[in-house]
């Protein structure tokens, strides 16, 4: 047995144990897309899921993709250098429009853009000053910006959420430039960065602000153009936004938006845009689709995925569930246990319900929680077989964290 088979073989112990005890939870099949799926044979609804407008299954995204497919064929082979076409160039036009900035360079997966902003960007006058959250995109394009000779940035992460732990990285940086990473909506935790004061501090420091927004788009602001919006910020205040298709937008792939000439520099030096494929067109044609009823309907669908937020936030609470710091449509039910987590994953998903368990390494030990996305695609009696079965195991597996408050009022 090689060494690479040896690390495989004691790497995977956690998984075979999970597996012979039947709570294995994760590459689960999927016979049928949507919210609303099939696994094994058998019904059920997804409450991990991003599709936060319910537009993956839309059949107007749906017979767009399938136009773009006669008109181009199913992929382009190239990378955009080679590989452009007209509704790519529409698409970034009509983003940067919607959002609210002079450019726009889109990419194949949201997790590219990030890391060829970052990598990009970044050099040995540069300090990247992280949230002690970030997501994996951001932590991997510093890691990989870190490790190019001769241009290493300084690397610094401020407490969760802290404006006071932001402003003291800021103070005492080392080099003379700054990036700031934020994200809009936190994807594990559902909750907010406080914007405007980083905003302040950013200003104050000379530092550029970085906001992913991948989970604000489409579910925060009047229209859905996301947390800045929401907020009453504009590209002034936010420099360079990140944004992905993979939630409210339906399909795959990525977005961002900042000034012209920096959004250049990243479209002429990322090599996650340089050495990759290009987005597929039948997803572009998807995703210019999607930004068509989100301009028309934005109000409506944002005012509906709320109504179901506060719906089920209201019965998770009532019940005793402990939600955390969340304040959005990402809700993680807190176990704070590993097998209870698993447990309650395997339970609910017996019953038709999907809610994905996060255990360590993605969350600390401890934290353990059901992923609970609600979207405008769920139903009302979606919600109420999920918040019946979630509230009879929380019992049976001692999850819930208090006494019964009663019903929820809306």
């Amino acid at each position: 047995m090689s060494w690479i088979e040896e690390k495989a073989h004691a790497e995977l112990a956690r998984i075979r144990e999970a597996r012979e005890k039947q709570v294995y939870p994760y590459f689960r099949e999927f016979e049928t897309g949507g919210l609303h799926t099939q696994i094994a044979g058998r019904p059920i609804v997804n409450f991990s899921s991003n599709d936060y407008l319910g537009l993956t299954n839309d059949p107007r995204l749906k017979a767009a993709a399938h136009a773009a497919v006669d008109k181009y064929a199913v992929g382009l082979s190239s990378s955009r250098i080679q590989a452009t076409t007209t509704e790519h160039v529409v698409l970034e036009k009509r983003l940067a429009k919607w959002f609210g900035y002079e450019k726009c360079v889109t990419f194949t997966t949201g997790y590219q853009a990030m890391v060829g902003l970052i990598a990009t960007s970044a050099d040995k006058d540069t300090t990247l000053v992280l949230d002690s959250f970030s997501h994996a995109c951001i932590l991997d394009g510093t890691f990989l910006a870190a490790g190019v000779p001769g241009k290493a940035p300084e690397v610094r992460f401020f407490n969760h959420n802290s404006s006071k732990s932001l402003e003291r990285i800021l103070k005492t940086r080392e080099r003379k430039n700054a990036m700031v990473f934020v994200e809009g909506i936190y994807s594990l935790d559902g909750d907010r960065a406080p914007l405007k004061e980083m905003v302040e501090i950013c200003k104050r420091h000379d530092a550029v602000l970085v906001v992913d927004d991948a989970h604000g788009s489409g579910t925060l602001g009047e229209t859905g153009r996301g947390s800045l919006e929401d907020l009453g910020l504009t590209s002034k205040d936010v420099p360079i936004l990140m944004t992905a298709f993979s939630k409210s937008f339906g399909g795959i792939g990525g977005a961002l938006l900042g000034n012209g000439e920096v959004i250049e520099m990243v479209q002429h030096a990322a090599r996650s845009f340089l050495f990759s494929a290009s987005l597929p067109i039948p997803i572009v044609s998807a995703v210019t689709t999607a930004l068509d009823i989100m301009e028309e309907s934005g109000p409506q669908m944002v005012r509906e995925l709320h109504e179901k937020r506060d719906y089920m936030r209201g019965n998770l609470i009532a019940a005793g569930f402990e939600l955390g710091a969340s304040t959005t449509h990402i809700m993680p039910v807190f176990c704070r246990d590993e097998r209870k987590t698993l447990f309650m994953h395997v339970a609910l998903l017996e019953c038709g319900v999907l809610m994905v368990p996060v255990t360590y390494p993605g969350v600390k030990v401890g934290e353990e929680r059901l992923r609970v996305n609600v979207t405008r695609g769920h139903t009302q009696e979606d919600m109420d077989t999920a918040l019946e079965h979630l509230k009879m195991y929380g019992e049976a597996f001692f999850v819930l964290s208090g006494e019964e408050l009663g019903p929820y009022e809306d």
